[in-house]
């Protein structure tokens, strides 16, 4: 079970990067979010609100270094595909002849040899000195060569406890292997009862999940068929700010192949979402759109270099994208397709809620806000405590009490603090790994 819940009346529907329905119906969307149980000090609260009492509210605001904003996670698009004309959009090689040929020739030409299956592709090394960029493919060239590498991710999943009802969604993802193994969001593929995804070609095949991270919002699914082109893997350490790169993706989940333009902004931003994630992201100007989570963000050299995750929205802010870099993506890839997790995430045998404004903590039935323990596996922290330190590092969010855990390693005990109506008690935990 994951080591938090994570519970916010505003934002996020105070789901995990939940994908918004079909129709942007958001306020079903955060009705069906809290359409459970709540426990807090040994007492259900039930959520006490309908879909048109609660509508989700929509956040932004511009990132500064001084002062850290809660950047969405893009909701993706529940459209279904309307424009039968779009499938020969995903056709390269007719489009570009003679270009897209050559092009291709040269990017198989990086990889060696063809590879086999169940491999992930890694580039070869490049010394790319700022200014020189013979090597690099046209803009034309890149496109023919990455959209073949990108796929639709279309999700169903049954929403409601009393009145059940199926929420359509979609992404992107990307082909990482021959054999049908795919990368995409965490949040496209959450709590989703069915994944369909279509090929380039206009081929739908249906998938499992391998395994998926929260933390790092990455998930790897698995088609049955094999002879696909996947996507050479790039070296985002080598990325400069002001580089030519191309997002690819499936946004607004109709529009399959599209390719859009930008350059990179920013390296290593810290952006935090909703759920209390923190994570250090590419930033881009290339047009991100709901849909485009889980696409590929590729350099002119025909590699991947991150994977699309989340823009920021708001009506005056434009040209604001992120992604996850390809060398942090590329290790979690790997472990959930080797060993079907992530090793040396730490967790400390706890499930939190997090209560932000004084009408949760009515909700909650609980006398201010803070970070509270819903459960724990250690008898000497109780459901109702509420967490105020880690090893004398003070803690009242997610955020904090996230960013002081991932500073220690599986095996390290650390004190955890908590108040318990007027006493504080502190009991020291041994963090394990954290497994699904």
């Amino acid at each position: 079970m994951e080591d938090y819940i994570f519970s916010h009346l505003y934002g996020d529907s105070g789901e995990e990067g939940a994908d918004t329905p079909a129709g942007g119906d958001a306020r079903q969307s955060a009705a069906a979010a809290y359409d459970y149980d709540h426990w807090i000090g040994g007492r259900p609260v039930e959520w006490p609100y309908t879909a048109v009492d609660a509508p989700r509210q929509e956040s932004a605001g511009a990132y500064s270094q001084q002062s850290l904003q809660s950047y969405r996670r893009k909701p993706e698009a529940g459209r279904r595909f309307t424009a039968a004309a779009l499938a020969a959009c995903m056709i390269c090689g007719s489009a570009f002849g003679f270009f897209g040929s050559y092009a291709y020739d040269r990017f198989k030409a990086a990889r060696g040899e063809s590879g086999s299956p169940g491999v992930i592709y890694q580039s070869v090394a490049r010394n790319v000195a700022a200014g020189n960029a013979d090597d690099e493919l046209t803009m034309i060239e890149t496109a023919s060569i990455v959209k073949q590498t990108v796929v639709e991710i279309n999700t169903e999943k049954v929403t409601g406890r009393y009145s059940q009802r199926l929420v359509p969604g979609s992404g992107s993802g990307v082909i990482i292997t021959q054999d049908g193994y795919i990368a995409t969001n965490h949040h496209v593929i959450r709590d989703a009862n069915s994944i369909t995804v279509r090929l380039p070609d206009g081929k739908s095949y249906t998938a499992t999940v391998v395994g998926s991270d929260s933390e790092a919002d990455l998930a790897v699914l698995k088609i049955p068929v094999s002879g696909l082109t996947p996507a050479l893997f790039g070296d985002s350490s080598k990325l400069q700010v002001g580089q030519t790169t191309l997002a690819v993706g499936n946004p607004l989940g109709e529009l399959g192949g599209t390719v859009t333009s930008g350059i990179i902004s920013a390296l290593d931003r810290e952006v935090g979402f909703d759920d209390g994630q923190i994570m250090t992201l590419l930033q881009t100007d290339a047009a991100i759109n709901p849909g485009n989570s889980g696409g590929g963000l590729f350099n002119l050299y025909g590699e991947l270099v991150g994977i699309v995750n989340a823009k920021s929205a708001g009506i005056d802010i434009e040209g604001l994208g992120f992604a996850i870099p390809i060398n942090t993506a590329k290790k979690v890839i790997e472990d959930i397709i080797t060993i079907g997790y992530v090793r040396g995430r730490v967790s400390a045998g706890l499930e939190v809620v997090s209560v932000e404004t004084a009408r949760e903590a009515m909700m909650y039935r609980v006398n201010q806000t803070g970070l509270y323990i819903a459960s724990s596996k250690d008898s000497r922290l109780q459901t109702g405590d509420r967490i105020v330190a880690v090893n004398d590092t003070p803690v009242s969010d997610l955020y904090s009490f996230k960013s002081a855990l991932n500073k220690f390693k599986v095996g390290d005990v650390v004190n955890i603090t908590v108040e318990r109506g007027s006493e504080r008690v502190t009991a020291g935990i041994t963090l394990t790994e954290l497994k699904p």
